[in-house]
C-alpha cells in the first residue's frame, strides 16, 4: 500500500487519501467543541471571556504564534490518538499487527469499492487465475462460471447428490478471498486418502452440503462466499442440469465435457442437453450494468463457450454498452484447439455466440520461455499463432503483452498480476479514446 522507501509514522497512515475518515475526525472535533461550549455557557461561565483572558495572559509572556501552535498540536494529538485507541479497541485490535492489517483492509476496500464494475466469464483454472488479478484492481466482481463439468469430484457429486458441479465455483470462490487465510486453504483442500473422501475437496462437499440446506447452488454460493469473506460474488451461468455435447467433424457426437477433449478430431460445433438452458437473472443484471466484461482465457469448448450457449447470456454480452475483451489461451490444447491461431479462437465464439459484435479486442501474449518445455510438443501442445491481420479485419483490436510468469524449467502459466494489468490499462485507454 505505501511507498517502501517512504518512512512515516504509522499511525499517519490513518491520514492518508481515500480512507474517508478524516471528514469524521473534523466532524468529532467540532461537535465536541460545541458539546464543550454549550455546557460552559449553559452554567455561565463565560468561555470567551476566560479564554481570551488566558491568552492574553500567554501572550504577555510568550509569542503568540508559537505558543497558539504549541497548544493546537498537543490538543490535536491528544484528540486523534484517542479516537484511534477507542475504535481500535471497539474493532477488537490489540496488537500493531492486526492495526496495521485493520488499516490496509480499510484502505482497500474503500479504493476497491470504487472500481470499475467487471463481470468475468469462463471455468476451470483460467477463470480463477483471472480473479486473483482484478480482485487486487476492484470490489465490483461478478465471476459467471460454467456448470457443464462432469470429470473428477465435481463429476462425482453432480452423479451422487444431484448438485451442478461445484469445483469451478469453488475455485472461484477461493480466487477471490485472500489466500493467506486458512479458511480458504481448507476449502481448497483435497482428501487424498479415506473411502468415498479420496478425490474430494472439502469445497466441494462443503457446497454439496449446503446445497441440501438451503435449497439451490446460488444461496449456497452466497453463503460460502460469506464464510470466506470474497470480494465479489460468483454465479453459475445458469440452474439447469446442462451437459455439453460435441459434434465431431467427421459426424461423431461426444457427450460430456470430460469426454470431449478425449475424443480426437476436430470439433465442428458445441451445444447443450437440454438447448435452451435459463441463465440467472443475477447474471443477466450483471452484464448489463458491467463497465468491463471478460472472457476467457480457459479451455475454449468446455470452459469458455459453454457459458455462451445459454443464449440469452450471448444476447446480453452483445447488447451491452460494456467493454469486451477475450483473452486468448497460449498454448493449443489438444483435442479441442489443435492448429488453432487467434483468429480461429475468436471465429469459435463469436460462431457459437451467433454474433459477431460480441468483442472489443482480444488479449494475446507476446512471449515464451526460450527454453519451452518438451513436455508441450510431447502433448502435442503448440503456442498459439497471431494472426494479426485476420483479427483486425474482422473489426477487433489486438492487445499484445508478456502475459507469463517467469519461469526457468520453460512452463507457460498466467501471471494473474499480468493478466490484470494488460486489461485494466486497455480499458482506461478505450475510455479515453471514445
Amino acid at each position: 500500500m505505501f511507498d517502501k522507501n517512504i518512512k512515516m509514522p504509522k499511525t499517519a497512515g490513518w491520514l492518508i487519501p481515500g480512507l474517508q475518515v478524516k471528514r469524521w475526525f473534523a466532524m468529532i472535533f467540532i461537535g465536541s467543541l460545541f458539546v464543550l461550549l454549550g455546557i460552559m455557557i449553559v452554567f455561565n461561565m463565560r468561555p470567551v471571556f476566560f479564554v481570551m483572558e488566558f491568552i492574553k495572559l500567554i501572550a504577555a509572556k510568550a509569542p503568540t504564534g508559537i505558543v497558539g501552535l504549541i497548544v493546537a498540536i498537543i490538543g490535536a494529538f491528544m484528540f486523534f490518538e484517542g479516537w484511534q485507541k477507542t475504535n481500535l479497541s471497539m474493532l477488537g485490535v490489540d496488537n500493531d499487527r492486526d492495526k496495521d492489517n485493520v488499516l490496509e483492509s480499510l484502505y482497500r476496500r474503500r479504493k476497491l469499492n470504487r472500481g470499475p464494475k467487471i463481470v468475468a466469464i469462463g471455468g476451470g483454472t483460467g477463470l480463477s487465475m483471472l480473479l486473483k488479478g482484478i480482485k487486487k484492481i476492484t470490489n465490483n466482481i461478478t465471476a459467471v462460471v460454467t456448470v457443464g463439468d462432469d470429470g473428477g469430484s465435481s463429476g462425482r457429486l453432480r452423479e451422487e447428490m444431484g448438485v451442478l458441479p461445484p469445483g469451478d465455483i469453488r475455485n472461484c470462490i477461493a480466487a477471490l478471498a485472500d489466500d493467506e487465510d486458512l479458511v480458504t486453504k481448507l476449502f481448497q483442500y483435497r482428501f487424498k486418502t479415506g473411502e468415498g473422501l479420496e478425490g474430494h475437496s472439502f469445497g466441494n462437499l462443503f457446497l454439496t452440503a449446503l446445497v441440501s440446506i438451503t435449497g439451490d447452488m446460488v444461496r449456497a454460493v452466497k453463503e460460502s462466499s460469506n464464510v470466506l469473506s470474497i470480494r465479489g460474488r460468483v454465479l453459475p451461468a445458469t440452474l439447469d442440469d446442462m451437459k455439453l455435447v460435441a459434434e465431431m467433424d467427421d459426424g461423431r457426437i461426444i457427450k460430456g465435457e470430460s469426454s470431449i477433449p478425449e475424443a480426437g478430431g476436430k470439433i465442428r460445433r458445441l451445444f447443450t442437453d437440454p438447448e435452451n438452458c435459463k441463465p440467472l437473472d443475477d447474471v443477466i443484471t450483471a452484464i448489463k450494468n458491467a463497465d468491463l466484461i471478460i472472457l476467457g482465457p480457459g479451455s475454449l469448448y468446455t470452459s469458455v463457450i459453454p457459458n455462451l450457449l445459454v443464449k440469452e447470456i450471448s444476447k446480453a454480452i452483445s447488447e451491452a454498452t460494456a467493454k469486451k475483451i477475450y483473452v486468448c489461451n497460449i498454448m493449443t490444447q489438444p483435442g479441442e484447439t489443435d492448429d488453432y491461431t487467434v483468429f480461429n479462437h475468436i471465429n469459435a465464439i463469436l460462431s457459437h455466440a451467433d454474433d459477431q459484435r460480441l468483442l472489443d479486442a482480444v488479449l494475446v501474449n507476446d512471449a515464451l520461455p526460450e527454453n519451452l518445455a518438451e513436455k508441450y510438443k510431447e502433448a502435442g501442445s503448440f503456442p498459439v499463432k497471431l494472426d494479426s491481420e485476420i483479427v483486425r479485419k474482422s473489426g477487433i483490436e489486438v492487445v499484445s503483452k508478456k502475459l507469463i510468469e517467469d519461469n526457468k524449467d520453460g512452463f507457460v502459466r498466467h501471471s494473474s498480476n499480468r493478466v490484470a494489468r494488460a486489461i485494466y490499462y486497455w480499458y482506461r485507454k478505450s475510455l479515453k479514446n471514445k
